[in-house]
Formats: C-alpha cells, structure tokens, sequence
C-alpha cells in the first residue's frame, strides 16, 4: 500500500509503497476514504510522543471501509462505514471497565503506538471495544473532521466543563478543536467567546457561532474576557496548548468556574506556572480532557443532528496523500483557519 512515512524525527516525510496491514486476532483493517491532519501528528514527527517507534506512518483522524475483520471480532462483518476514537480501549483493564476507555492503561492510538491513516490502509486493535459505524448520511471528510478534534470539544465542553444554557464560556485558540468547541457551546446555549492571534480564525470564529472574539495579538485578553463576560466565564478552554492560553483561560474564570486543558503542552510549555493562589482563593477546577470513549459517539451523532450542525463548515481544505509530507511538516508556522483533511490515496 502507499503510506506516508518517516524513519527519524524531524527528518523529510516520503511517500512510500509498504507492506499491507494484517487485522489481529482482535482487530480489523479499514480502507481509507478520509483522514484529518492534526497538531498532533506534528507533535509525533518532532518526536514529543515517546511511544513512537520508527520507521513511523502518521495519522489518527480517519475514516473509512472495513475491509478485514479478526476472527476473535464479533461485532463487525466488513463493509460497514466506520470510524474510531484517537485514544482506543483494551476493554480489560479498570479504566475501561469504569467506562473510561479514553484513558485506558494499555490503550491503543493508531499513528502513535501504531502506524497511522495517511495510508491506503490502517489496522485498528480491539476493534469490538473502539470501532464507531458512521451516520448513513455523514460523508468520510466530515467523519474525518471528528478526529480528535470534534470529539476532544464534545467531551471538554458537554462532560468535563458540564457547560450550560446561559453560561460564558472562552475558547482559547480557535484552530479545529476551538471552532468545535464554540459549535458545540453554541448549541449548548451558551455565550461564546473566541481567542485567536489572527484576523482569518477570529473570522471563522465568528461565522461558527462565537457571540465575541478577541484577536490576542493587539488585545489584552484576560480583561476583555471579563468585560465580555461580566466578571469571568464559567468555562475556559485552552485548546491550543501554550503557556499564555493556559495562564489566561485560568485568569479569565469566575469563582468556581472550570478550567479545561485541551490543547498538548510539550517542550518549554510543558510545566506552565499555575497561579494556584488564584485557584485556591476563587475555588477553581483545573481538568484535563483526552478524547472521548467510543460508546459516547451515538450521543454526539444525535447532538450533531438536533443542533443541525454542519461538519464540513470546519473543513477549509482537502489534499492528496502526496501533499501530506509538506503539509504536515510546516504545521507549526500554518496559520490558516480550519482543517485540512487528506481525501484521496
């Protein structure tokens, strides 16, 4: 099959021919007919993720055909349309058990513990605890655009900030995960301000629903927040994953209001400087979000109907797997709006 592959970190990504994936007594193999470009897999090639082992295929918002299903498989035949959480269960384990397959011990993340979807192929394990069947009426590219994106902002917004009509709520960064989060808040009844650092993303911001938006870049943001909201918001979202995002989004809460980290915060970013006397004196929540579990999907799916929202709003471009490699390697300096999905392998 024909995959994007690279064999050092930070080193050139190269359109490769490689072995065809063969499905685990538990897995299965799906056909690519989406998958999206991410941060994250940014992250993986500049070697942030140490379950990484080279040679590597990237790629973990992807959608597609079951092609190959595992004899121990009993929940899927082959032929289904389908997708899958970033962050996969064993089943086994206490967190799955619990419900939390989003944390599992042991989990399973195609394009970091396993190779990836920027291939024809992808093998995904424990396919009966993971794999989601894809609304009829939802093509492969919006599919594609819940990646980790979507799902991420369902699971911070609607379960860990438990936002509600009427509340403020700040998306700081509004790359995919912030335009999902404002959709998704938006819907919720909430009034949503968006944070970004250009005039394009401010704009789309806009047009997905945020009631304010805040260009960082001339604007102090800590006290525009609270002007727009009053006092604070009673939910903050950092999903861009910087020192400054984090530091703000906890600045510009409410007493009592929650603070979602989101966005990865690798290299000088890692270890931010809480001002935990803030935290204490305005009994604040710190909560991180990672993905979402696969038995949540069929809520989402129904929430995505009832609000009427469209996936493909998100989407500002689709690219061949031959322009994966410079895309992705320039996406630290990418300051376009929306997401690139890669369409046709």
């Amino acid at each position: 099959m024909k995959a994007a592959v690279y064999e050092q970190f930070q080193h050139p990504i190269a359109i490769q021919n490689v072995q065809d994936p063969i499905p685990s007594e538990n897995g299965v193999i799906i056909q690519l007919g989406a998958s999206g470009l991410c941060l994250s897999d940014w992250h993986g090639w500049m070697g942030h993720d140490p379950g990484i082992v080279l040679p590597h295929v990237p790629g973990h918002e992807l959608a597609g055909t079951l092609v190959e299903v595992g004899k121990k498989v009993t929940k899927w035949r082959g032929g289904e349309r389908v997708t899958v959480p970033f962050a996969g269960g064993c089943g086994n384990c206490e967190q799955c058990k619990s419900g939390n397959q989003q944390v599992c011990d042991y989990q399973f993340q195609p394009g970091f513990t396993a190779w990836g979807s920027f291939s024809e192929y992808v093998a995904i394990d424990y396919a009966d605890e993971n794999i989601v069947e894809i609304p009829p009426n939802m093509e492969f590219v919006a599919a594609a655009s819940l990646g980790c994106r979507f799902i991420t902002a369902y699971r911070a917004v609607r379960d860990q900030g438990n936002l509600k009509p009427g509340n403020f709520i700040a998306i700081h960064g509004c790359g995919g995960v912030g335009l999902s989060a404002i959709q998704i808040a938006k819907s919720l009844g909430a009034i949503v301000i968006g944070i970004d650092i250009t005039d394009d993303k401010c704009k789309l911001a806009r047009e997905m629903g945020a009631d304010h938006v805040i260009n960082a870049t001339h604007t102090d943001v800590v006290p525009a927040v609270l002007e727009y909201s009053q006092g604070g918001v009673q939910v903050s979202v950092d999903a861009l994953g910087n020192r400054n995002t984090c530091i703000n989004s906890i600045n510009s809460l409410r007493k009592r209001g929650k603070h979602i980290q989101v966005g990865l915060m690798t290299g000088e970013n890692a270890t931010p400087s809480i001002p935990m006397s803030t935290v204490i004196a305005r009994e604040l929540e710190i909560l991180g979000s990672h993905g979402m579990q696969a038995h949540r999907y069929s809520d989402m799916f129904r929430f995505i109907e009832a609000a009427g929202l469209d996936l493909n709003r998100m989407v500002t471009d689709t690219i061949p797997l031959e322009q994966l490699p410079d895309r992705l390697a320039a996406m630290d300096t990418n300051k376009s709006a929306g997401i690139t999905v890669v369409h046709t392998f």
